[in-house]
């Protein structure tokens, strides 16, 4: 491909040409994702997943470019994508731009649709995955591919990653990229993946474009509960139930203190701005509960990360109604805040008590980004050029991302997968959720948002 440099295309204040995105690219966008979500990528946990016919979609359409995509397996089946892009700059750091290629389960019975037709039906791609996240993974796949026709490259190589096994505990995906392959990210400093960039409508003609650049850290727990077992009818002071369910109850109804984060303050003071008020997160009178009632919608950007958490999903006990255990265990999920894990540690041991032991099921770092950066200035004014009326935000997710192990690798993760998105499109409730869709439209935004932001990074 040749460099950018000598193509006539328009420059914009970041010295990226404006767009080279054409209407095949932006066809693409929603062919792709249509076809992703036809591929059943579901993951039901411990190992049951099959991703390799999603990662054969990606990896012959990188190479059908000129890219040698690798395909990297711990375990047959779960296939990971990686390729890379030179760049045509050979002392800049490389970017790795990731998205994942399973998906959670649907209930068909629940759907409007067939979740995995990926229907297109009036202006809207419907299926599993059209927001988590194959929407991003063929936005990312049909920006490369209008870069080849176009002849032009990145400033910086860019390491594309598809993983496998995000949605349960990357040990498949980008934990075992991370753990066994880092000579594949050699260079990488920063990385952008899902959750960030598309539009809130926080208020009428208020759009808000909130960019991830923190995530809180995952502590998925389990508890157990030991005491004497026996018969049913008789008095047991040391009975491993209840010992458990009075553990869950404390659990379940601690009241977290609020603890601050500099991407919460960052995200409070500059929503706050946009409604006209001056405020400052750090100082002892600030009454967060009554900047949030102030904030109205806006407010659930933060409302979710403002304090650690730990809530009770699981129980497990027993064997015979009239048999009293001598064990019982449960599992809680819990999120850490960045700088919040010797709290959430001390926290758990104290609720818990001494007749249960604790201890990680499953344990990822937080992680926290530079919003006042050259990275994080690029990234806004993309998703600027193309919504001007539009306001970039910085937020913290409450989940987390394979950010969190491609972080092993030095590399510093933003959530970043632009969509502009109707008033009334509820974007958040599609997570994971009923009938998810995404909008051709958006799509088609995400791609020109995307390439102008990946060739100025």
């Amino acid at each position: 491909m040749a460099d950018m440099s000598e193509q006539g295309a328009g420059v914009g204040v970041t010295g990226t040409p404006v767009d080279c995105v054409d209407g095949v690219a932006l066809d693409e966008a929603v062919e792709f994702t249509s076809g992703l979500i036809r591929i059943d990528t579901t993951n039901r946990g411990g190992g049951d997943c099959r991703e390799r016919p999603a990662a054969e979609y990606v990896a012959e359409r990188l190479a059908a470019i000129g890219l040698e995509p690798a395909l990297l397996e711990r375990t047959p089946g779960r296939t990971n994508v990686v390729a890379r892009i030179a760049g045509t700059d050979p002392t800049a750091p490389a970017l790795l731009v990731h998205g994942h290629l399973d998906v959670v389960p649907a209930e068909a019975a629940d759907w409007s649709v067939d979740p995995f037709s990926g229907e297109v039906r009036d202006g809207v791609v419907w299926g599993r995955g059209a927001v988590d996240m194959k929407n991003m993974d063929a936005m990312v796949l049909a920006v490369v591919r209008a870069w080849a026709r176009a002849g032009v490259r990145p400033r910086r190589d860019i390491v594309i990653a598809y993983t496998a096994d995000e949605e349960d505990s990357a040990i498949d995906g980008s934990g075992f990229l991370a753990d066994h392959h880092p000579e594949l990210f050699e260079g990488c400093t920063e990385g952008i993946s899902e959750s960030g960039a598309f539009t809130v409508h926080a208020a009428p003609g208020q759009a808000l474009y909130p960019i991830a650049a923190g995530e809180r850290g995952t502590a998925w727990l389990k508890l157990t509960a030991t005491g004497t077992a026996g018969h049913g009818s008789k008095p047991n002071r040391a009975n491993a139930v209840s010992r458990l369910a009075a553990a869950v109850a404390r659990i379940g109804e601690h009241d977290w203190p609020v603890r601050l984060t500099d991407t919460v303050t960052a995200c409070i003071t500059e929503l706050a701005a946009l409604q006209g008020m001056s405020v400052n997160p750090r100082a002892p009178e600030f009454q967060l509960d009554q900047i949030l009632n102030k904030l109205g919608p806006a407010g659930a950007l933060v409302e979710a990360t403002v304090r650690n958490s730990a809530n009770p999903t699981m129980l497990s006990a027993g064997y015979k109604l009239n048999v009293i255990p001598g064990t019982a265990t449960a599992y809680v999920d819990g999120r850490m805040l960045p700088g919040g894990e010797a709290e959430f540690i001390a926290t758990l041991d104290e609720l818990t008590g001494p007749d249960v032991h604790w201890e990680f099921h499953h344990r990822e770092v937080a992680l926290e980004a530079p919003v006042d950066g050259r990275t994080y200035g690029i990234l806004r004014e993309s998703v600027e050029a193309f919504d001007p009326e539009g306001h970039v935000v910085p937020f913290c997710m409450a989940g987390g991302t394979d950010a969190k192990q491609f972080s092993r690798l030095g590399i510093t993760g933003y959530g970043f997968s632009p969509l502009k998105l109707p008033p009334g499109f509820d974007y958040w409730s599609l997570f994971h959720g009923v009938d998810e869709r995404v909008p051709v439209d958006a799509l088609h935004f995400g791609v020109r948002v995307l390439d102008r932001a990946l060739r100025a990074l």
